[in-house]
């Protein structure tokens, strides 16, 4: 007999081999049927996992991270074995569940179209009606390589050869006829996964490398209840009413043309209004806050990058004016992608003392990176962008209190874009097992993480780790949020170097007259205007707060007639610096209303024949509707407040 503890600290006594799932039954037929996966002593396990020894045992369903995650890998085996069915041609590449569901790459000479995807779904019921048990068994990686050849899945046989001189055992999962490369754990059988649905089919580069084939992906959600999903498949549709890249569009925030090229977008009147509203503010903010503005070039030689280490870590992302093989020789030049060494450059003007410090350099840079043409996606990530960027030289002693300083205006900069809910904070570490990746030795990356660590947790910031998400210079606190779609995206940085100050002979006189580096804080204050841009468009559907929509106030004249007193109240209302225009056109009122809504303009100012006689203003609020009439004094007021105030509505 084995001893058991279960939830609640509860302890009882099995026959020792007894399975998760048995167990799991014997607790009752709810949990039995709902059971997805196993966690022992502490491990998530398959829940045919026999016990064979005294250990704590946790059932865990769909409403558990792991239960989920493996409920919809298992949904991901289901599509492949269908795909397979109806497909024998296709060959199998990488199937994981992501958030908020699965996808699987199939290299398939025919790219899926809607009416393939239902074929396939039809497929899927059919395996889930059969409900055929996953059962897991191992190959040695010459047997397993051995029938992964017969298969002609040459995919899986590489994935098996980068394993095979490990010296273990290659993990399948079989399922009636299909067989697939899996490490697991997954659900018992296909009869569990109740509601599934196919979602889109796209392209997507093998191990998302450009230089290697497009295979076609296909992507899917899956629940255990009906309702659930189509409360999910409800909230996507929501979502890709709100997604930037088609209602920025439309309403006419931004555009792209193929001949200037991909992850390079074109600003439009409304764009270039709301990203100029965005920078005059950050800029008079952190000028208040006691940062010095810079202006520096957008390229520079590429002795520059050798001394901050990009030419070595990260000239990939670069876009290089010359050739690079040839910067030994020749001058050879490239685009910024980032502005630190520059401002370094303004550091390195003069001597510096310890009086000098903190010394806060902040720029509203343009930076160029070489993006991935896999990677683009409307304002999100692009290939030309402008940041709200800054680089702060400071001694120990100041470190944790201008770190502070520099997250309280990142913070306050989010509450008043109304994006701070939004938010999730990761603190991104080295990967010490990818050392070509970084710069220093071991020591200063344990000294920079230890020092962040202990800053970030005495200013108590809920922070998830990162490894392998660390800057090649230092560690950095990433404010992470969420486009509408969910896929996650840093928005604003804040870094702690100790290393590149050194590199640049940055230095300065301490008071016992010794010469020491300071310790530098790369940080953003709103991240990427265009990301901003894209977030806020999504967040409000385009109907942007007052003080940032780019037309603010549309009078809308009745008849032809009362168009003269509208101009005159536009002009008066523009002198106090409001972003107003007038509708011209001989069209019904209803109709200007309308489109003005449509427009997402917070005010409208219906002028007719009782405004004009009683010197009055009909208001209407583009959330509020018909607020009645009202005095020009009395509106101009309230919209002065509501701009002051930055008022979110």
């Amino acid at each position: 007999m084995i001893q058991v503890k279960l939830k609640g600290d509860v302890i009882k006594e099995y026959d020792s081999g007894i399975t998760a799932l048995e167990v799991a039954k014997s607790l009752g037929m709810g949990l039995y049927k709902a059971a997805c996966v196993c966690k022992i002593d502490g491990v998530v396990c398959d829940l045919r996992t026999p016990l064979t020894a005294d250990c704590s045992l946790e059932i865990l369903t769909f409403d558990d991270p792991d239960g989920k995650h493996a409920f919809r890998h298992t949904a991901s085996h289901i599509l492949a074995q269908a795909v397979k069915r109806l497909y024998p041609e296709a060959k199998l590449a990488i199937g994981p569940a992501i958030e908020n569901g699965f996808y699987y790459d199939f290299d398939i000479d025919t790219p899926f179209t809607p009416e393939m995807l239902e074929q396939i779904e039809g497929e899927m019921k059919k395996i889930v009606k059969e409900a055929l048990p996953l059962e897991r068994y191992e190959l040695e990686p010459d047997e397993a390589i051995a029938m992964m050849e017969k298969k002609g899945e040459i995919y899986k046989v590489e994935l098996i050869q980068e394993h095979a001189g490990k010296g273990e055992k290659i993990s399948f999962f079989r399922q009636g006829e299909f067989d697939e490369l899996c490490a697991g754990p997954h659900i018992p059988d296909t009869g569990r996964v109740k509601a599934f649905k196919l979602t889109s089919a796209t392209g997507a580069y093998w191990r998302g490398d450009s230089n290697k084939k497009m295979l076609q992906r296909i992507y899917g959600t899956a629940f255990t209840k009906k309702d659930e999903m189509e409360a999910y498949l409800a909230s996507v549709e929501e979502a890709k009413k709100r997604d930037h890249n088609k209602l920025g569009r439309e309403l006419g925030f931004f555009t792209t043309s193929e001949m200037i090229g991909q992850g390079l977008p074109i600003l439009l009147p409304k764009g270039a209004r709301v990203i100029q509203l965005l920078q005059r503010f950050v800029e008079d903010e952190e000028q208040r806050r006691g940062w010095l503005l810079t202006k520096t070039p957008y390229m520079a030689k590429s002795d520059l990058y050798k001394v901050s280490g990009h030419w070595d870590h990260y000239r990939d992302g670069m876009f290089v004016l010359g050739d690079a093989d040839k910067a030994d020789e020749e001058e050879v030049f490239a685009l910024r992608p980032m502005t630190c060494p520059f401002q370094y450059q303004a550091y390195l003007n003069r001597a510096r003392s310890y009086r000098d410090l903190p010394l806060r350099y902040n720029e509203t840079s343009t930076l160029f990176r070489n993006e991935a043409s896999g990677e683009m996606h409307g304002l999100i990530r692009v290939r030309q962008f402008t940041i709200s960027e800054g680089h702060l030289m400071c001694r120990p002693d100041q470190l944790e209190d201008e770190f502070r300083k520099c997250l309280e205006l990142a913070i306050y900069m989010l509450k008043t874009l109304g994006l701070y809910e939004d938010v999730s904070y990761r603190f991104s570490q080295w990967d010490p097992n990818d050392r070509e990746k970084y710069i220093g030795t071991d020591e200063q990356w344990d000294e920079a993480q230890g020092i962040m660590k202990k800053i970030l947790d005495h200013l108590e910031i809920p922070y998830k780790i990162g490894i392998g998400e660390a800057a090649f210079y230092g560690p950095k606190l990433d404010i992470q949020i969420k486009n509408v779609f969910g896929k996650e995206d840093t928005l604003i940085t804040i870094q702690v170097d100790q290393m590149l100050a050194e590199k640049f002979g940055m230095e300065y006189v301490d008071t016992d007259g010794s010469k020491k580096n300071p310790y530098i804080i790369h940080r953003t204050s709103i991240g990427c205007y265009e990301r901003t841009l894209a977030l806020l468009i999504e967040k409000y559907a385009g109907a942007f707060p007052l003080w940032l929509a780019p037309e603010q106030i549309r009078l809308l004249p009745i008849a032809d007639r009362h168009q003269p007193y509208a101009k005159e109240v536009e002009a008066r209302l523009s002198a106090l610096g409001f972003r107003v225009t007038t509708d011209m056109r001989s069209e019904k009122i209803g109709y200007k209303i309308r489109e003005a809504q449509k427009e997402k303009i917070p005010y409208m100012l219906l002028v007719g024949d009782k405004e004009i006689e009683e010197g009055n203003l009909s208001v209407r609020r583009r959330s509020g509707g018909d607020m009645g009439s009202m005095s020009e004094g009395d509106f101009t007021a309230l919209a002065l407040r509501e701009t002051a105030e930055k008022v979110i509505w």
